[in-house]
């Protein structure tokens, strides 16, 4: 079974990944590809294709320039360490024991625009490219055409040993996308996150994000590797719903404090 998260906008480079070990990213040329396309646009050009400010522009050009397929502690950081978001403060990686990142490492995925898929102890160089930006390369108009079916056939591979595949996806759809579901063999269950407020449950994007979070430290740290195993879940007051579940729809609710 393989749990697959988003991508974080923020990042954390600063507080350094002490005695954490690393691995090397699985599709460093496709990665490279894309840097070389984006090196050819000129700051503006990178602010209005993907809606940034000229600060932001700016940093994420001079990003693209230093980045190099030679990775290094100087350079890069384990992406789960890494990014730095609502998702990644639910899951908390930099608490997480190093049995269980061990464990992460093979059974979580985190898609990227860039890196196509990376696993959470992967050098990560800081970017900033979403999977749903219209870049235009030599496959296509977009990402999800540079990336074709590439993204599911490594999934296929990391799950070729499970009798029966499963993908739990706690990514955004912007970026489920990306994965080829006619190439895929896996089953694909998502997990949906609800909050009571102003009278009924409805779908929260901060609650939500940080409960995605939630849900890879609870299999991280409970190793599971069945379905059933999810429906366990209560951490922060969320627990399973099964009125409101379907086989591949998990839903959990909770009531929020006002």
């Amino acid at each position: 079974m393989l749990f697959l998260l988003s991508p974080a906008k923020s990042l954390d480079y600063e507080t350094p990944a002490a005695g954490v070990p690393h691995t090397l990213p699985q599709f460093v040329p496709q990665s490279q590809a894309l840097i070389e396309v984006l090196r050819q646009k000129s700051p503006q050009q990178i602010a209005e294709l993907m809606d940034l400010s000229d600060a932001l522009s700016a940093l994420n050009v001079a990003r693209y320039e230093a980045w190099t397929p030679k990775f290094t502690a100087k350079n890069a950081k384990q992406a789960v360490l890494a990014f730095n978001g609502d998702v990644y403060e639910g899951l908390d990686a930099k608490t997480l024991s190093a049995k269980d990142l061990d464990w992460a490492q093979t059974h979580v995925g985190i898609l990227s625009g860039l890196y196509g898929v990376l696993r959470p102890l992967d050098w990560m160089q800081p970017y900033r490219l979403e999977m749903g930006t219209t870049l235009q390369t030599d496959k296509g108009s977009n990402l999800y055409k540079f990336w074709g079916p590439q993204i599911a056939d490594y999934l296929n591979a990391q799950l070729a040993k499970d009798k029966t595949p499963v993908i739990v996806n706690l990514a955004s759809q912007e970026y489920f996308k990306s994965v080829d579901r006619k190439t895929l063999k896996a089953r694909v269950i998502e997990c949906v996150f609800e909050d009571f407020k102003g009278g009924k449950y409805k779908i929260i994007s901060f609650n939500a994000k940080r409960a995605r979070g939630l849900m890879a430290r609870f299999a991280i740290q409970n190793k599971i590797t069945h379905p059933e195993g999810l429906l366990g879940f209560d951490l922060e007051g969320y627990a399973y719903d099964p009125q409101v579940s379907e086989p591949d729809r998990l839903v959990f609710r909770r009531k929020v404090q006002a």
